[in-house]
């Protein structure tokens, strides 16, 4: 992509990446100026929808554009509510960002049971079955566009690909900065992920 074609935060970030390229670099003193510009922390979530592929195929495209539709309308409200951030919405995953971890997971609990009370009463081919992945720590943030860093690759393998419907997995580093709760409980997961060693299942109230 040309410079022209990108903007602020963008432009900046890989003009220090193309220096960093560059024969000779001081690589430390760079990576340095690119986490004081770029560095913050934030709690990371990944959202998906169970089996979307399968049903897919099983019931053809334009029905489930329908149903990520409806998975906006009904989550997005809820995301705006517990201060989440849209980064990015790719396909039926959701990229959110919160300033505080516990805020992260009270919007997941909130999530999984707003979609529990429509799924009720709905048709198997039409639930929002809803996967979630969490992380908490420091990353890059480029403006609005995109999230780097271990806890976003470990949030997006949580969410993405070993979450099953209605769960809501989370990195030790969600764990310990959540700190024990009453209306909780976390079970370890027994499985690492890239990003990170341990990981844990939030056992919730269901709707």
């Amino acid at each position: 992509m040309a410079d022209y074609e990108l903007k602020g935060s963008e432009q900046r970030l890989w003009a220090l990446i193309e220096e960093r390229t560059r024969a000779g670099a001081d690589t430390r003193a760079l990576d340095q100026r690119i986490w004081d510009l770029f560095g913050d922390e934030w709690a990371i979530m990944f959202t998906d929808l169970s089996g979307f592929s399968r049903q897919v195929e099983a019931f053809g495209i334009i029905h489930f554009l329908q149903v990520i539709f409806e998975k906006k309308r009904l989550l997005l409200p809820i995301v705006a509510a517990h201060d989440g951030v849209l980064i990015k919405v790719e396909a039926d995953s959701f990229l959110i960002i919160f300033r505080r971890a516990e805020r992260a997971l009270e919007c997941a609990v909130a999530m999984q049971q707003a979609c529990q009370k429509v799924n009720h009463r709905r048709v198997p081919e039409e639930k929002v079955l809803l996967c979630v992945g969490i992380g908490f720590g420091k990353l890059l943030r480029i403006g609005d566009s995109d999230v780097f860093g271990k806890e976003v690759n470990a949030a997006s393998k949580l969410g993405e690909d070993t979450a099953k419907a209605d769960e809501i997995l989370v990195t030790s580093a969600v764990r310990d900065a959540v700190g024990e709760r009453t209306d909780l409980q976390f079970t370890d997961l027994g499985e690492a992920v890239p990003g990170s060693a341990r990981n844990f299942k939030v056992v919730y109230p269901m709707s």
